[in-house]
């Protein structure tokens, strides 16, 4: 929990030094740092100073700021920003299109303090007309607040996973539980989450409240009670406990795990049988003997289904499906053999190219693809075409050396406003793969997005589109496309689509990744690692894969090296 109340922190230090207008330098280190933190994959509470200094982006200062939150729980740095700009200003860079000149702008016109007060001169147009500012504009920062509005009851998956599960071990050791698990939408892969639902069983309940209303991190006891507590993390999140009979485990974690959609339908099933359905069991009706609710596969035994696997309890035909025999095998973490979205420290990325390769194979990948940024993308530090072909050829001599892994030649490429690429053919015919993704235009009218996108499709040389839609969740809404065009495009060209796992995109969308499915879409699933922590991300891709229902066979980096090239360069041969 401390690396995202660290990160946390950085990212406001730079929202507030973007609207005090300080150094931008300065402003990108910190979001650096926060970045880098909070995808660390281990717990800075446990490292040394000089393992701090070995996170990119972090030198002896942020080293020692981190240090500071460690022993006191607070960065004097941080507090004394605070006193220099008003709070609640920062949470108007949260608005999509306000940028820090304008927030700085609107308190010296206006004092406008909060996003009530910016919605109230929005409504009222009274901003058209300040630099930046036209009527378009404040159309868009309406819609932006109501986003944020929206956003804010609900939390990123990829934020509350690692809390979650943090909050489960904590009680492993040191409650006297036997069973336990996260329920609810967590256990769904639901890509945001109002809440953390943790079910258990003990032979000690009360020790179990004990340990939970005093761990770490606790802002406030909501309810204490023998077999269940609330309580308010610091975060603002609230986490429900149960402890549950053991004989009643299975019936309850079903019961708190699936949608309420689900549910109603599974209880309609039952009473048709002529049984009753709960959290405490399966029971006949007509007498109440109980028939099962140990185990969760029991109620979808009796009530003659397949086991539906937590990711489909949606009420989107699952049910259906369980009751004919026709569940999709969904496609399982082991299965992937690489990882086709990585960034080195040749662009934006903290890892060479050879850690790179450490990583992938410490993961039990048989391969991976490096796709650093082209040119067209300079704040990323992009390549152009003299130093993509010396990557090129470190990667050849690397793959010479290395045994039952090979490093893929790739570049992530910027698609223009117009649809054209940063490269020609003769330099992306060379590489292994080409992934191409949209970096700029995002308010482009749909209809030219669309065309952008399916104009780097029709290139015989792209092989995956990445992040299709633009999203980062709670933060910046998809670009308006047709998705349904850009599906039929990729279809028709054999042009994959990826399922990028970053957890604040997630992108595709379960719903888009099923459509894609539908219609025989060649798909992938990516990281989009910048750092070694960010690999794990792998498993929130293949969470919204099974959400989509996709199998095995529908994810190309299911295969073998061979298999994977024969997919993605299948184009190639119709050129």
């Amino acid at each position: 929990m401390k690396n995202f109340d660290i990160s946390a922190i950085f990212n406001k230090i730079a929202d507030l030094l973007e609207i005090r207008g300080d150094n931008p330098f300065r402003v990108r280190a910190y979001r650096k740092a926060a970045f880098n933190i909070e995808t660390l994959g281990k717990d800075v509470s446990g490292l040394s100073t000089v393992d701090l200094m070995e996170i990119p982006g972090i030198g002896s200062d942020l080293a020692s700021k981190i240090e500071e939150y460690l022993r006191s729980g607070r960065i004097d740095a941080y507090e004394k920003l605070r006193q220099e700009v008003p709070e609640g200003l920062a949470d108007l860079l949260n608005v999509p299109g306000l940028g820090p000149k304008t927030v700085a702008l609107l308190y010296r016109q206006y004092k406008v303090k909060d996003l009530e007060e910016l919605e109230r001169l929005a409504r009222d147009h009274r901003l058209a007309g300040l630099p930046g500012i036209k009527e378009k504009t404040e159309g868009n920062i309406i819609k932006g607040i109501e986003m944020l509005r929206r956003a804010s009851s609900h939390y990123p998956l990829g934020r509350i996973l690692p809390m979650a599960e943090e909050i489960a071990r904590y009680l492993r050791d040191k409650a006297p539980v036997d069973r336990i698990d996260v329920a609810g939408s967590i256990r769904r892969w639901k890509e945001t989450v109002k809440d953390i639902d943790i079910l258990s069983t003990s032979k000690d309940p009360g020790a179990v409240m004990l340990a939970f209303t005093r761990m770490p991190g606790v802002k406030e006891t909501l309810m204490k009670g023998p077999t269940k507590s609330s309580v308010v993390m610091e975060e603002g999140i609230q986490v429900d406990i149960r402890v549950v009979e053991e004989d009643s485990y299975g019936s309850a974690l079903a019961y708190f795990t699936g949608s309420k959609a689900h549910n109603i339908r599974l209880r309609e099933l039952a009473a048709k049988a002529g049984m009753k359905l709960n959290e405490y069991g399966v029971f006949r009706e007509k007498d109440g003997k109980k028939l099962g609710g140990r185990e969760e596969g029991d109620i979808y035994r009796l009530l003659g289904l397949e086991y539906v696997p937590p990711e489909l309890r949606e009420d989107t035909g699952e049910i259906e499906a369980a009751a004919e025999g026709r569940l999709p095998r969904l496609v399982e973490l082991s299965d992937i053999r690489g990882d086709l979205h990585l960034h080195t420290s040749w662009s934006d990325g903290s890892q060479s190219i050879e850690d790179l390769a450490e990583t992938s194979i410490k993961r039990g990948y048989r391969y991976a693809a490096v796709t650093d940024h082209s040119k067209g993308l300079g704040v990323a530090h992009g390549l152009n075409e003299e130093r993509i072909l010396e990557q090129l050829k470190l990667i050849e001599g690397l793959n010479r050396r290395l045994k039952s892994f090979r490093v893929l030649s790739g570049v992530e490429i910027n698609i223009k406003t117009d649809g054209s690429l940063d490269f020609d053919a003769d330099l992306l015919r060379r590489l292994d793969i080409v992934v191409a993704s949209v970096h700029s235009g995002f308010k482009q009218p749909g209809e030219r997005i669309t065309k952008r996108i399916v104009t780097a499709m029709q290139n015989p040389y792209v092989s995956i589109i990445a992040h299709p839609t633009g999203r980062l969740i709670g933060e910046r809404e998809a670009y308006e496309m047709d998705m349904d065009a850009v599906l039929q495009a990729a279809s028709r060209t054999g042009t994959a689509i990826e399922i990028n796992a970053y957890p604040l995109r997630l992108d595709l969308s379960e719903s888009y990744a099923r459509a894609a499915r539908a219609k025989n879409v060649p798909l992938v699933i990516s990281t989009d690692s910048h750092t070694a922590g960010q690999f794990q991300n792998m498993a929130f891709g293949v969470g919204v894969a099974r959400r989509g229902w996709l199998e095995k066979s529908d994810v190309a980096n299911t295969l073998d090296c061979d298999g994977l090239l024969a997919v993605l360069q299948k184009k190639r041969l119709k050129k």
